[in-house]
């Protein structure tokens, strides 16, 4: 017998969290405000973290009062050490303390791509994502065989390769939903709208402020600018990020080009910000949501100015500020709340499978014998559940926050 929970990230994006009989498949938070965090509770024995962003891996120090062990890839090892240590300077109440943090880090365990271990009476097996570096897929197999995708992308980038789907046969698929119903744009053409509205700005005299997740965002928007003559300023987490993503050569598309996009940015330093304001500029700088960092900084100075323009590179969560910005034209700057002049635009610059893609994936596994499909980690999870039991003909549910199915 098998027990699956569904902990959180279920009809919603952010905080996933799905146990498996002992073994604990990702503690992430959801950036709202307040956060909200994971159904707690539970009494892991092991935990796996599929990728180092705060949704997926944000709260899982709190899980340390039960001692589990933690396995990660050794880059998710790293970025999810730099973002829980970002979270305890920032957070006006952090979820876990010093000790929790010290012991997540003394119990956590690095393991590679396609190397099986056994764990609580499972054989485990990581596989790359694609999503962001060191991203995996988590296949467990018993006396069932299950994958969860984590978060998921099976086509190239400038700095990934696309998803390994090279699993084995699988029964229970756990699969995200983000983008369900929802088609990329052309990535080419992409770029090029993108870069034409950063030249735009700039030859306005205006500045060009980049929000962008510190984690892959950051480093493939630095060389997106660099392969077309643009040297932007980077500021926040993302140079720090870029570092460690140095030193993964293996877990990266081209190591050569995401250096050359290094030397071509320019790091702003701390105390140095205004300088950048001095003369028009593309800034890449966290936060990519608008929750924080340096990029209210610059909005800060900015937003009663028509030539510049805040340019989101990435999926918004409702109720965040990168959300407010697009929907009302406001922005929310701590002390005070404030309409924005400067222009506003998105350019989906998406790490997660869109809806072909999504689709594609389902097709694969189903061909490899599989019997039923859990939708999770999207607002339209439900309609995913409906249209692959209306086009593939399996068993597949959207469930609850809370739910637990026996198997």
């Amino acid at each position: 017998m098998t027990v699956i929970r569904f902990l959180g990230g279920c009809r919603e994006v952010g905080r996933s969290a799905i146990m498996v009989d002992s073994i604990i498949l990702d503690y992430g938070l959801k950036p709202s405000d307040p956060p909200e965090f994971p159904i707690n509770g539970v009494a892991p024995k092991s935990v796996f973290i599929s990728h180092g962003h705060l949704d997926h891996v944000g709260v899982a120090p709190n899980l340390m009062d039960y001692d589990p062990k933690v396995y990660m890839t050794a880059p998710t090892r790293e970025l999810s050490d730099i973002l829980l240590r970002d979270s305890m300077n920032i957070m006006e109440y952090p979820p876990f303390g010093k000790r929790e943090y010290l012991q997540f880090n003394s119990n956590t365990r690095e393991i590679s791509y396609e190397e099986p271990l056994m764990v609580d009476g499972w054989e485990i097996t990581l596989f790359n994502a694609g999503h962001i570096p060191g991203s995996s897929t988590i296949y467990m197999s018993r006396d069932v065989n299950i994958l969860y995708t984590g978060d998921i992308r099976l086509e190239d980038t400038r700095l990934l390769e696309g998803a390994d789907t090279s699993f084995p046969e699988t029964d229970i698929l756990i699969v995200e939903s983000t983008y369900f119903g929802v088609e990329h744009p052309e990535r080419k053409e992409l770029e090029k709208l993108f870069v034409e509205s950063v030249i735009e700005t700039l030859d306005m005299g205006g500045h060009a402020i980049i929000p962008a997740f510190a984690v892959g965002r950051t480093q493939e928007i630095m060389m997106i600018l660099t392969k077309h003559g643009i040297t932007p300023y980077v500021d926040g987490m993302g140079r720090e990020v870029s570092k460690i993503l140095e030193r993964y050569p293996e877990y990266i598309k081209s190591v050569r080009e995401l250096r050359r996009a290094m030397r071509n940015s320019i790091i702003v330093e701390r105390g140095k910000r205004e300088k950048v304001l001095e003369e028009p500029a593309a800034v890449i700088t966290t936060a990519g949501m608008l929750n924080g960092g340096p990029a209210l900084f610059y909005i800060s100075r900015l937003y009663n100015d028509e030539k510049s323009k805040i340019i989101l590179t990435g999926y918004q969560v409702e109720g965040t500020n990168g959300d407010r910005a697009l929907r009302t034209n406001t922005i929310d700057l701590g002390m005070r709340t404030v309409r924005l002049k400067m222009k506003v635009e998105q350019y989906d610059f998406s790490a997660h499978a869109d809806d072909s893609q999504l689709k594609e994936l389902v097709r694969k596994v189903a061909d490899r014998g599989m019997e039923k499909v859990f939708t999770v980690h999207g607002e339209e999870t439900e309609a995913f559940a409906s249209w692959i039991e209306e086009e593939l003909g399996l068993e597949c549910y959207a469930p609850k926050n809370g739910d637990m199915y026996v198997l």
